[in-house]
């Protein structure tokens, strides 16, 4: 709609045009703050253990062992976790397909033969 000359009568159904994208932007923003807060989420130990579907006896084991990002405070014995690094710790983990094996080895002896 061309909005240089409008008319009185035109003008409510302008602002309901307005209206509806204005919540449309704000549904967006509300999304993507969500979406931002859900990844800086800290969990404790019993979220992290039911994100990861560990007992929480392996959890500290992995804690000792230095394998699992966590975060404790200064003078505090609770343990902390952001919920995106512990998926982080989970997508490091993945293992490779026999198909990628099968490329990396062609490729590793195409090298070779140069």
């Amino acid at each position: 709609m061309e909005t240089k000359n409008l008319s009185f009568d035109q003008l409510p159904m302008l602002v309901c045009l307005m209206s509806q994208k204005l919540d449309k932007l704000v549904e967006l923003s509300a999304k993507q703050s969500a979406g931002e807060a859900d990844q800086n989420e800290l969990l404790t130990i019993d979220q992290a253990a039911k994100l990861l579907k560990l007992a929480k006896q392996t959890l500290y084991g992995k804690i000792s062992r230095n394998e699992i990002p966590v975060h404790k405070p200064a003078g505090s014995k609770r343990v902390y976790f952001y919920k995106q690094s512990l998926l982080d710790y989970i997508n490091t983990g993945r293992k490779k397909t026999l198909k990628e094996y099968e490329e990396t080895a062609t490729d590793c002896l195409i090298s070779k033969s140069k």
